[in-house]
């Protein structure tokens, strides 16, 4: 395959991703502003969410204070913003149309048909009316995307270059999720602990961090027991059998690289597989022992190592 039609796929996907994934974060810091709170708690949760997409400086240099209909309208429908969700439905929508051949007729169709729609959305103005509808519109387009493109694309290198970039992205994003949700309450593990009212907002807390990846009847399935925070994690970092885990998310990274191998990719490879042994032989407690936070920023240091390293195999065209 092309190292071009390589790339625009790979991209294709990534931006798809990013964009589910922006909807899910909006979604869930709107869900959690609801709670009963204190105004600088709620600002945090929202300036928490630029962190995650390293954001908080470009927002303050366009927006100054950061206020919810601000920081919805910049991270949904803002063009000038590269990690809007508008803007990554329009870069997947471009990035499938350099590659219309490579793809079937729904895949096609289902991109450009979200794009659309969205801008029509947009139009009517429901972000304003309703924000939530919006996010639970982009994951369904999402879902729609994942589905059909699985479900018509021959399985060829196409459909594995789709795959790296949809969980490459996706295990980025769960690792910056938990990283700020876990820093927005007061100690890193057990949240506020201030006494039932404490306790309280932390169940609604990682009852909407679990929501945001659809998380949360699995957790119930799983555990069978009151949401602990230490539990979470452990189910969003090493539970292979949940989809957007970081330890599922590596193992679908690394069954596609070794698919579309090449001369030049044993490098990635082995740096892939070890960073899913590394998950797949963790437990909890030496993480925690640790520090999450510590270990989730070497996490993410080496998804972007792989991210490079992916793109210089496969995707860009040789000097």
């Amino acid at each position: 395959m092309l190292s071009r039609t390589a790339d625009h796929l790979f991209w294709m996907a990534r931006y798809m991703e990013r964009a589910e994934n922006t909807a899910r974060l909006l979604d869930v810091n709107y869900q959690t502003s609801l709670l009963p709170q204190s105004q600088e708690a709620a600002l945090n949760g929202w300036k928490g969410l630029l962190s995650i997409s390293e954001l908080s400086q470009d927002f303050q240099k366009k927006h100054g204070e950061i206020s919810p209909a601000k920081l919805m309208a910049y991270m949904v429908s803002d063009a000038a913003n590269p990690s809007s969700i508008l803007s990554c439905l329009r870069a997947a929508r471009e990035n499938a149309r350099a590659v219309r051949g490579a793809l079937t007729t729904e895949v096609w169709e289902t991109t450009n048909q979200t794009w659309l729609e969205f801008n029509r959305l947009l139009k009517d103005g429901l972000l304003e009316r309703d924000p939530a509808e919006v996010f639970e519109w982009v994951k369904f387009r999402s879902h729609l995307s994942r589905g059909v493109t699985v479900g018509t694309m021959l399985q060829d290198e196409a459909l594995h270059f789709l795959r790296i970039g949809t969980f490459l992205e996706r295990a980025d994003n769960t690792a910056r999720l938990l990283d700020v949700k876990f820093h927005a309450r007061n100690t890193e593990f057990f949240g506020s602990g201030a006494g039932n009212e404490g306790k309280e907002v932390d169940f609604y807390h990682w009852s909407a961090v679990l929501r945001s990846v659809s998380a949360f009847e699995v957790y119930r399935k799983v555990y069978r027991n009151v949401i602990r925070p230490e539990k979470v994690a452990e189910l969003l970092i090493l539970r292979a059998e949940m989809p957007r885990s970081l330890v599922h998310c590596m193992d679908e990274v690394v069954s596609n690289l070794r698919a579309v191998a090449n001369d030049h990719s044993h490098e990635t490879l082995r740096r892939a597989g070890r960073l899913r042994a590394d998950l797949q032989f963790s437990t909890i407690d030496e993480i925690t022992a640790t520090g999450l936070h510590a270990y989730l920023t070497q996490f993410l240091d080496r998804v972007g190592d792989l991210g490079y390293g992916i793109s210089r195999d496969f995707l860009m065209p040789a000097a």
